[in-house]
């Protein structure tokens, strides 16, 4: 035809053509942000919609370790994989084919039969324009009428039902008009996203505040807003690029907040272990940064100390009774269980006596039965609770401009901490006995001023004297204290005073602990009885005992012979006293009458770790998800110790033994006999003292004397590894001759194929068996187990690395055996200032003959046995090594020592340089000689 172009026949041809598929499949015809009534989203095509500015992205998606569908919206702008709200979390497809419509003005989704699965559920009948689904650059999916693009406009939205994340500009709280309680609910497991135990949701009775519930019960409290943040939540501070916005009418009550920045991307979530966490993309990392959850600490729990106590995680023990209060159970408050709280010393008379005592940055009490009047200040709050015999405390609902409005409480007042910066005042109703009156109180300073006046100036030069001897005193170095106060002044506490060093610290810093009777504890463990014996360690042995009261305890007994059993014994109880944390055992007092030094902590029903894990009986009740629960909780308490706590705590012998379990198999870690405290600024030390456990130390520890946190991560890896694979690192043996766990977890991983070394237990437990998290946690445990303490990650990142399945985790490095190499054959600093006689690992010295000419070679078995077969071995004696045996054989130039419980053999020859080795001196190869067998011959030191 003239006059058309020569491809206009082409053109038109595929006009037609796209035409035609349009109308035949709908499915393909919807626009990149919503979904009209004529189109359809299906499984099958693998299509999405995303929003305008390419944010948020929904479409179907199917965990890692499961065969089920799910319709979900996710971040498109960022790398990581990250689910915000899923569709139908309890209803998933079970198939791969599944259709998403609009269909009588609802979305539908649709499973293989045309069955609805998950449906909007309208009911509006004055809808008469089309409707349209959107997906919105705020995470928001929404039904609306298609003429109308205003608010008015949206019929249902996907941020009226949240799952486990509040995104910006989505409300927690109630809708009063619309019935509306929007709430956060965890994940059932990190790949399962049906409904789980954990939900977080605002409590509109009273004066409105935030619960975490765990199924039906309370576990934590953010506070009440008072009109900067939760009360609860001293950390949450304004941020140039984030607004918190909380409403409180007869119409609604919510909580929300706002990013103003573009490109900062933030969301609070809700893990399927219970943790409340705010994170925040770091771009430069492409990673999620976690830099708030809750609940982090002992006095974050839910009325831990009882009505009228209060919480101060910077005291010891945390629990306090409010002034004018005593404990409601001296006996139970006494062993460190606050639970049933204080009562008071004087009861209120309502007669016009009563007065209020102020106590500063606090957490508001529970507000749940409490009454709120905006409109009065804090004097005329005071005269209303004051006229109300049943007022028991008054605050402000608003610490803005010096404070207004108020709330009271009536009745008794609960779940109450004290922070060290953040809260807000709080004012408790007493009686007029139990106030000091102001007037006395004036005069009596007055008077004690004038005293003290005369009293300086008669004794000047007494204190100039006294400052003088002092100055000396603080130029000389002052190791650690310790001392115990005779059994005639500890009637009732003990006192362990720990003087530090006077460059770090110049004071003096008093520790009380209750102390018990001898008496007292010998009748609760039926003296000492073997029938009562949980266990013995090496300084010590450790007893189950019964108080009067019922209290069940354990009694660790030190050895009298234990030449650590005083340090031990004085470390633990000035470190214990200070922790206070869910997953630290909890020391409830002491005992000191004459030889006898004990500790009293609180009795775990089911023992130790190893006691389940390692027995082939009873780790069979070690399912998945219970070892993931243990490994979490030994997490977060190593964390606690590095990091949360008041003090940075090197724990140095983390090990199975010394995570204890208790009630629904909690993990608590224990035995700090062998801890090291560091200041907020030292990163690691040096001791010629290695103490620990073998198959747990990390190289540069057990080598060269150095530990860090990094030590700590190292031992976590290993029992990490341990959980997962049902087996000990130490004594490991498998066919293909590895040196231990971790050679053979190593290997298995570069092969891929990792899941070899899991727990048979474990996959035979199905509903609990999650092969993505498995494998997660393996990789975690290798990078944690690296032989450079540098690649190793902090226990912060590990935490994260758990709690977080989006969070990247890096590829590991070859991990550090601990064996292999001599403790006095590195290039280390440290090494080459302590390059003399000795090393010791227990206090057990073995001198090197002409270190400088031997090097340490790790063989196999059958190697070792070739090149010995023509040589004429001689049995020399045996030493004690890291709590193992070493037969020590002597041969010309080569000495060989094998360990009498592991599969392998350990070399020691002469270096390449030409000269022999050293042969023992000739009075030591006599007294050696006469040892017939590893058993039998006495320890020695070459």
């Amino acid at each position: 035809m003239r006059g058309l172009p020569p491809n206009f026949h082409h053109s038109s041809y595929i006009f037609f053509s796209v035409f035609f598929v349009l109308i035949l499949f709908p499915e393909f015809s919807f626009s990149a942000n919503t979904l009209s009534h004529t189109e359809s989203l299906t499984l099958s095509s693998n299509n999405t919609i995303s929003s305008l500015g390419n944010i948020f992205e929904l479409g179907f998606f199917k965990p890692a370790s499961a065969s089920r569908w799910y319709l979900g919206v996710w971040y498109k702008v960022i790398s990581k994989r990250t689910y915000v709200w899923v569709a139908n979390r309890d209803h998933p497809l079970s198939s791969s084919i599944g259709t998403l419509k609009i269909s009588d003005s609802n979305l539908v989704l649709l499973d293989q039969s045309d069955t609805p699965v998950w449906s909007t559920n309208l009911t509006r009948g004055d809808v008469t324009s089309p409707v349209v689904a959107e997906l919105l650059d705020n995470g928001n999916f929404v039904l609306r009428d298609s003429e109308n693009n205003s608010p008015d406009g949206v019929l249902w939205q996907s941020f009226d039902f949240p799952t486990d994340t509040l995104l910006p500009e989505m409300k927690l709280g109630w809708d009063l008009k619309t019935g509306y309680n929007r709430f956060l609910r965890s994940w059932k497991s990190l790949d399962d996203p049906s409904s789980g135990d954990f939900s977080f949701r605002l409590e509109t009775r009273g004066f409105p505040e935030s619960f975490l519930w765990n199924k039906e019960s309370r576990v934590y409290r953010s506070g009440p807003w008072n009109g900067i943040r939760f009360s609860g939540v001293p950390e949450m501070q304004p941020f140039d690029y984030m607004v918190f916005n909380f409403t409180a009418s007869n119409d609604v009550v919510t909580y929300s907040f706002h990013i103003t920045k573009n490109n900062i991307y933030s969301r609070l979530s809700l893990s399927s272990t219970g943790s409340l966490q705010r994170f925040t993309w770091i771009e430069s990392a492409q990673n999620w940064n976690q830099f708030w959850y809750a609940p982090k600490d002992q006095c974050d729990e839910y009325k831990e100390c009882g009505t009228y106590g209060y919480c101060d995680s910077n005291t010891s023990p945390v629990c306090n009774c409010i002034r004018g209060f005593e404990p409601r159970n001296p006996q139970v408050w006494g062993l460190r269980d606050g639970s049933d709280g204080c009562v008071r010393k004087t009861e209120l008379s309502c007669e016009g006596g009563d007065g209020f005592v102020r106590l500063k940055k606090m957490k508001l009490p529970d507000t749940t039965a409490s009454s709120v009047d905006r409109g009065i200040g804090t004097r005329q709050c005071e005269e209303k609770c004051k006229k109300d015999c049943n007022c028991t405390a008054f605050a402000n609902t608003d610490i803005r401009d010096g404070g207004f409005g108020c709330v009271t409480w009536t009745g008794e007042i609960s779940d109450i901490r004290n922070y060290a910066k953040g809260g807000q005042d709080l004012y408790v109703r007493l009686a007029a006995t139990d106030l000091d009156d102001e007037r006395n109180r004036s005069a009596k300073i007055i008077g004690s001023i004038i005293g003290v006046g005369v009293l300086l100036l008669l004794l000047s030069f007494i204190i100039f004297c006294w400052k003088r001897k002092q100055k000396r005193s603080m130029a000389i170095e002052t190791p650690f204290v310790d001392q115990v106060r005779s059994q005639d002044l500890l009637m009732n506490e003990v006192v362990i005073s720990s003087r530090r060093h006077i460059s770090r610290e110049n004071k003096t810093e008093d520790l009380e602990l209750p102390l018990m009777e001898f008496d007292a504890v010998s009748i609760a463990t039926d003296k000492f009885s073997n029938a009562n014996k949980l266990g013995q360690g090496g300084f010590g042995i450790v007893y189950k005992g019964r108080l009067l009261d019922g209290q069940e305890i354990a009694v660790k007994r030190l050895s009298k012979m234990s030449v650590q059993g005083t340090g031990e014994f004085k470390n633990e109880v000035r470190l214990i006293a200070r922790l206070q944390h869910i997953n630290l055992v909890r020391l409830l007092g002491c005992c000191v009458d004459k030889g006898e030094k004990m500790l009293i902590y609180e009795y775990l029903e089911n023992l130790s770790l190893d006691f389940h894990l390692f027995d082939k009986t009873r780790r069979s009740n070690l399912n998945w998800q219970t070892r993931f629960d243990i490994i979490n909780g030994i997490a977060r308490g190593l964390l606690y110790l590095h990091q949360d706590s008041r003090f940075r705590i090197i724990h140095r012998d983390l090990k199975a033994s010394n995570v204890l379990l208790g009630k629904d198999m909690t993990p608590k870690i224990s035995d700090f006999g062998m801890a090291r405290i560091f200041g907020r600024e030292e990163g690691e030390a040096i001791t010629r003292k290695v103490v620990g456990t073998y198959g747990y130390m990390s190289p540069e520890y057990a080598m060269d004397g150095i530990f860090s946190m990094k030590s700590d991560v190292f031992s976590f890896g290993v029992l990490l590894l341990e959980i997962i694979s049902g087996k000990r690192n130490r004594g490991f043996y498998d066919s293909n001759r590895d040196l231990n766990l971790l050679g053979c977890v190593w290997r298995y991983w570069k092969e891929g194929n990792g899941f070899e070394i899991v727990d048979p237990i474990i996959t035979e437990s199905p509903s609990t068996f999650r092969p993505h998290e498995i494998f997660r946690c393996i990789q975690i445990g290798l990078l944690c187990v690296q032989e450079r303490a540098d690649d190793r990650p902090m226990m912060s990142s590990v935490v994260l690395m758990f709690g977080s399945e989006t969070t990247a985790i890096p590829q590991p490095k070859p991990p550090g055996y601990c064996v292999g190499r001599s403790p006095l054959e590195t290039d280390s600093s440290s090494s080459k200032q302590h390059d003399d006689e000795y090393w010791t690992v227990n206090q057990m010295t073995v001198s090197v003959l002409d270190a400088r000419n031997f090097y340490w070679d790790m063989l196999s078995a059958d190697a070792i046995q070739e090149q010995l077969a023509d040589l004429d071995l001689r049995i020399m004696g045996y030493i004690g090594l890291v709590g193992e045996e070493v037969v020590v054989m002597e041969t010309k130039g080569v000495t060989t020592a094998t360990s009498s419980d592991s599969k392998y053999l350990v070399k020691k020859r002469s270096e390449a340089n030409g000269k022999q080795s050293t042969s023992p001196k000739t009075e030591n190869s006599a007294a050696m000689a006469s040892c017939d067998s590893p058993t039998a011959g006495p320890q020695f030191t070459t």
